[in-house]
């Protein structure tokens, strides 16, 4: 993990850096620094590659080739839309709020990539091993609902506020079943810590906890996999955004850099949601086999065991991507009653039953 990294750098620094007349402190801040540039370099890309992604499968799904021009097989377009977004005129509405339209698209996107830090990336990659892991990502996502809520009311648009207030409806009410579906997992592992919960479904496919009290775990996964598409908004849940309704939804009125944080903010958190679904069910970085493929290959290194893990772990959380976008272009939008009672009345009930089964399952 991070926190072992810094210190063994920080032990170089302490033995070398003296020397030169280089304060140990000074080091720390500035890895620390390099470290957090690199992370948000990455969320950055990811929601670049993640748009072109899904004009790929939208075009695939539609029968037509999509993005193809820019790059080879268009794999440059993203780039070409983030040149055009930074060109933009960054305009802000006379009746908005000014500090508040210009802090919401940052408060989103601060609170979408403080998940990333509990997330366990490989067996030697992560940033840092909380043992409150499951506990924190709850708190910190709750900052998603604070900047869209701060957009759609500082924006002085009708539309705006309209679709602000459908994604906190939405969000909050859609928080209640994942969190259940969090304790049963906290309950199955018996921690918090994702480092602790992934290792425990080493082994094989087996023992990943979806398999663990069939067919209820595979229930709590399919509850946890719906829930969460309504936690970022995405079709069929995608009410609060509904363009033949309200435009454009809270971010109506963005334009520029700040509009292409509100993007990047939505990739970066299907990607999360879809990266948690792949700890807390699918075992994360472990392999589905008894064994790593490379250590069987070339030994067993550290190095080899970070890189598999990290490759399954990546698959496996865009499989779930891959999954999120198919259905984005197969069904229609829900209703706001019906989004409601899917939530109130299917999606609850169910995760307390299973929470409650696999409860009493776990006592014999």
């Amino acid at each position: 993990m991070l926190k072992e990294y810094i210190d063994a750098i920080k032990s170089f620094a302490e033995q070398y850096l003296p020397v030169i007349n280089v304060p140990v402190e000074l080091w720390y801040i500035v890895w620390l620094f390099i470290f957090g540039g690199i992370v948000l370099g990455g969320m950055m890309m990811f929601g670049g590659l993640g748009a072109y992604m899904e004009r790929r499968v939208a075009g695939f799904l539609q029968s037509r080739l999509g993005p193809n021009r820019v790059g080879p097989q268009g794999l440059l377009q993203f780039m070409a839309d983030g040149i055009k977004l930074v060109l933009k005129e960054d305009l802000i509405p006379a009746a908005a709020d000014k500090i508040l339209f210009r802090l919401a698209p940052y408060v989103l996107f601060i609170g979408t990539l403080g998940v990333f830090a509990a997330l366990p990336f490989s067996k030697y990659v992560g940033i840092t091993n909380l043992n409150l892991g499951l506990l924190y990502i709850l708190a910190i996502s709750s900052l998603v609902v604070i900047g869209i809520i701060m957009a759609g009311w500082s924006s002085g648009n009708k539309w705006s506020l309209l679709g602000a207030m459908r994604s906190v409806a939405q969000i909050i009410s859609y928080e209640i079943p994942i969190g259940i579906c969090f304790l049963t997992i906290i309950m199955m592992a018996g921690t918090m810590n994702m480092n602790t919960i992934t290792d425990l479904q080493s082994g094989s496919v087996i023992n990943w906890y979806i398999f663990r009290y069939p067919p209820i775990t595979l229930i709590l996964f399919l509850i946890y996999f719906i829930a969460s598409m309504a936690e970022v908004n995405r079709t069929p849940f995608d009410i609060p955004e509904a363009e033949s309704e309200i435009v454009g939804g809270y971010h109506t009125e963005y334009s520029g850099m700040r509009f292409a944080f509100f993007y990047m903010g939505e990739y970066g958190n299907m990607f999360a949601v879809c990266a948690i679904a792949s700890i807390l069910f699918l075992g994360g970085w472990q392999s589905p086999l008894p064994f790593f493929i490379l250590n069987e290959l070339f030994g067993d290194y550290a190095v080899l065991t970070a890189i598999e893990g990290f490759g399954w772990f990546l698959s496996k959380a865009m499989f779930l991507v891959f999954m999120m976008m198919w259905l984005r272009w197969t069904l229609p939008r829900y209703r706001v009653d019906q989004l409601m009672s899917l939530c109130w009345k299917v999606l609850l009930p169910f995760s307390l039953a299973c929470m409650l089964i696999i409860g009493f399952w776990m006592l014999k």
